[in-house]
């Protein structure tokens, strides 16, 4: 009886400890009692009772991400290609995640599949490939609609991979070819443009620098020449201005020594004698002063008479 009474309270032990639960963080339990729906555990510290409840599930409420292989597809123009999309879901009804649909992710592959044929259907090729955000919002939509009841929110879908036929690929890549060659050819009629553009207002820059080199330097040189007959002008005038100041100082000393009409006389030969300057110069010398150099002629004799004596 003792040992029984031990394993009875081990017994009630171990049914207790079993019959505590703590949900993580991110997680559901979907709880059945007596194989009936009973509740959804949320996260934390949970007790059910032994026996009766069980965990029928469990539930991760991350998102998630379904990674499926590439699917044949035909464009309106009949052309078949390849694509594998990537469908990012997230689990917010766990009863409904449990008791909606049998197998949830096998679904959605399916849904995914045709949802994708019935879009790329009513698109042409050239739509396809240049429409990937379009395509990826309308299956997004309608996946979304279509997993509602299951309890699965379809969060994003992404067409990871669109390949066309080898022949399509071949044709993209020569008109890709060409379309970069065009560019290229664009690119380089362009360059050499604003090259020749560059080069003519260069030349033009240069012409109009020279010109004004030259206008400068046909301005300075007149400027100079201006300058020089200024100069020289200042120069004769002073000159002249100095001649005749002399002249005038003479007349004056010869005034204040009032000389005599023989002195007059004499002086004027002088100038005539520095006038003809050893030329062959004819003077005509008027009469009163041919009689003035007879009686200078005379004084020259007389004085040196004295001076022989």
């Amino acid at each position: 009886m003792e040992y029984v009474g031990i394993g009875l309270i081990a017994l009630i032990v171990i049914l207790i400890l079993t019959s505590i639960k703590v949900v993580p963080q991110a997680h559901a339990y979907v709880i059945e009692r007596l194989g009936a729906f009973q509740t959804s555990w949320s996260v934390g510290l949970h007790i059910k009772i032994p026996l009766i409840d069980k965990v029928a599930r469990r539930v991760s409420l991350k998102e998630q991400v379904l990674d499926f292989p590439p699917q044949p597809v035909i464009t309106k123009d009949n052309v078949t290609m390849r694509i594998d999309t990537v469908v990012y879901y997230q689990i917010t009804d766990p009863k409904a995640y449990a008791y909606g649909i049998v197998n949830p992710l096998s679904a959605i592959e399916n849904l995914t599949a045709t949802t994708l044929r019935n879009i790329i259907g009513d698109l042409e090729l050239d739509e396809t490939l240049t429409s990937r955000e379009i395509i990826n919002t309308k299956m997004r939509s309608i996946l979304d609609e279509a997993t509602d009841p299951w309890g699965i929110k379809v969060n994003r879908v992404e067409l990871k991979n669109i390949i066309p036929p080898a022949e399509i690929q071949d044709a993209m890549e020569r008109q890709m070819k060409a379309e970069r060659g065009r560019r290229e050819a664009i690119l380089r009629a362009e360059g050499e443009k604003k090259s020749a553009v560059l080069v003519a207002e260069g030349r033009k820059e240069s012409a109009i620098l020279d010109a004004e080199a030259q206008k400068a330097a046909v301005i300075l040189k007149a400027e100079a020449k201006k300058e020089a007959q200024i100069r020289e002008a200042e120069g004769e005038a002073e000159a002249i201005l100095k001649v005749q100041t002399a002249t005038a100082e003479g007349i004056k000393q010869i005034n204040a020594s009032k000389p005599s009409r023989e002195v007059i006389s004499i002086k004027s030969l002088e100038a005539f004698e520095r006038a003809a300057d050893g030329k062959a110069t004819k003077i005509i010398i008027p009469s009163e002063i041919q009689g003035l150099a007879g009686l200078a002629k005379s004084v020259v004799e007389i004085a040196k008479d004295d001076t022989v004596d």
